[in-house]
This record gives structure tokens, sequence and C-alpha cells, in this order.
């Protein structure tokens, strides 16, 4: 059976959603406060959602690994209720620590396919993750998952026709990756260390003219699904594999019968090619501008994927703020 085919426009509503999420972030940047940020964030992409014509569930969310309160929790129900039915992926603030501290790179993020479709499990909360460009990406195999760091950066490096010591690859500063930033080094290439955000990462891996040339390490699993719908939207090509970070969540991952050994590729994680995916900057960073507040009005930067017409739009808003209440 077919899918029910969703709007053209949706990536254009949804937008709506993360400026709205990114635009009431932005007011508790540098301020140290990331439950309130997040707070504030999810209840305004919440809100904005009611409004709009989707019938969407959550289908995967961060909680398990934050611990942090959210209007948008797994399973909620989100849109109008009326259109076509859909899973949804949200993340009102990926870069919370780099919100907090007034530092780059700090998004909203967004994304939906048809109902059914994208791969969740909550038993999951961290998986290990590899993001190619689509030059790369009919080179990667799923041998990399698990390949010494320097035989993948080697097989980029080959298809892209760059020397190693020129490719970039986008790690997050963890202690878990330690060994994988000293493999990394130790071939040639250079890393580029983030705080935070690897959805960001993913997308800077896998457009076609960015700054990085590959994404690697162990990241959530609500990062990784919507991650999936970026890197499929741009053709790029992109490896998962569940990677517990405690006894506790490889007990509820083996419970849930999920299969640590298996490999997972974009098709797996999100298996429709009708995916939108949309992301607004609360920050400045390399992916996008970040919300400016200039006396009554407010500028945001966001950028809005199809996959089925492989469309990348870039949109800069002009918002009239409502007046503060005296």
């Amino acid at each position: 059976m077919s899918e029910p085919e969703l709007h053209r426009n949706t990536g254009l509503d949804l937008v709506r959603a993360t400026e709205a999420a990114a635009m009431a972030a932005a007011r508790w940047m540098g301020l140290g406060y990331r439950q309130e940020a997040e707070l504030a964030a999810s209840q305004a992409m919440s809100d904005t959602l009611a409004a709009i014509d989707l019938d969407g569930r959550i289908v995967i969310c961060e909680g398990g690994r934050l611990r942090l309160r959210s209007a948008l929790p797994g399973g909620e129900r989100v849109g109008s209720g009326r259109g076509v039915p859909v899973d949804v992926v949200v993340d009102a603030i990926d870069g919370r620590r780099l919100l907090a501290r007034g530092r780059p790179g700090a998004v909203a993020v967004a994304a939906v396919a048809p109902q059914g479709t994208m791969w969740a499990a909550s038993a999951a909360i961290y998986m290990e993750k590899i993001v190619v460009n689509r030059v790369v990406a009919p080179a990667l195999v799923p041998e990399c998952i698990t390949a010494p760091a320097a035989w993948t950066i080697g097989l980029i490096a080959r298809a892209k026709g760059k020397a190693i010591r020129d490719l970039v690859i986008f790690v997050l500063e963890r202690p878990r990756h330690a060994d994988l930033i000293t493999e990394i080094r130790a071939a040639g290439a250079r890393v580029m260390l983030a705080d935070d955000g690897d959805i960001s990462g993913a997308v800077l891996a896998s457009l076609p003219d960015g700054p990085v040339d590959a994404l690697m390490g162990a990241g959530g699993a609500a990062e990784g699904v919507m991650a999936a719908c970026a890197v499929k939207a741009l053709g790029g090509g992109m490896l998962a594999r569940l990677a517990p970070q405690s006894v506790d969540e490889r007990m509820a991952v083996v419970e849930a019968g999920l299969d640590l050994r298996r490999t997972m590729m974009c098709d797996d994680l999100v298996r429709s090619n009708q995916i939108f995916f949309v992301a607004t900057g609360i920050t400045d960073g390399l992916l996008l501008d970040g919300v400016h507040f200039e006396g009554a009005r407010a500028t945001t930067n966001s950028l809005i994927l199809r996959s089925e017409t492989r469309t990348r739009r870039m949109i800069v808003a002009e918002h009239l703020l409502e007046p503060e209440t005296p």
C-alpha cells in the first residue's frame, strides 16, 4: 500500500515551530539555565505545532539521557489532528550546553515522515554514528562502523579525492571519545571538537559543500534519528549501531530485543523518502546564524530539507515580537 502524500509545503509549516523554539531559547543564551531554556523552547514549539495541520506523534525523545522536563515528551501527540498521520522527531534545543554557556552552534530541530516509518526504540539512549556526504555515501560500507578509524578515514579521502591531512572530522568532546580522537589524529586527519550538538554536526558532514568531511563517534539515539532524516534528504550516507554507555542501558536494550551488533543505515532509521527536516539557528554557528533581537523585531535563519525532491532551502525571516506584559 502506498504512503499518503505529505503536502509539499509541510516544511514551510514546520519551520514556524523551530523559529518559535529558537526565539524562546535565545532569550536564555549565556544565562546558565538549561532546564528553564528547555521548558521555554519546547513549550513554544508545542504551541506552534498545535496550530499546524498535522496528525503527529513524537516517536523518540532524549528524556532518558538528559533527564530534563520538556513540553514535548516521547509519545506526545502533536499538531491539530488534521492532515496526514506522521511520525515526528523534535529537539527544541540541540546544544543545550552551548546555549547555557553562550557558545556558537545551538539550533532548534524538527522532522516528519509518514506514520510508522521512523525507527523508534525508547530503550536505546546512545548509538555510534558515522556520517558522510553524497560523494562518499556509495563507498560507505557497514564494516566502517567496526573498522579502525584510520581505515574509514582512508576510504573517505579516496572517495573525495583529498589528502588525509585535509580532512576534518567532527567529534563530540567526551571522555568516551579519547581513543577515537587519538586514532583520527594519528591517521593524519584534523578533528573538529564540539561541546554539544551532533545533529548540526551530522548536517555539516552531509552537506555537499560543508566544512566537515565526516562525523564520527557515539551520541544520542534520538539525535541519530533526526540526523538520519537530514542525511537522507541531502543524499548523504550514515551508519549507526547501538552503543549503551551503562550496564542499565545495556540491560534495557537487550530486554527490548534490540540487536547490539546490527549496523543500521539511513533507510533503517527512516524508511520513507517523504521526509521534511527543518532547523533554525539559536546561537550563531557554522550551520546557521542565530536569533538576533533588534527592538521590537527578531531575525531568524533556518534550513528546510525535503528528501523527495532533494530541495535545500535557506530562509532568513524577520518577526514582529509581541510586546511584553508590564
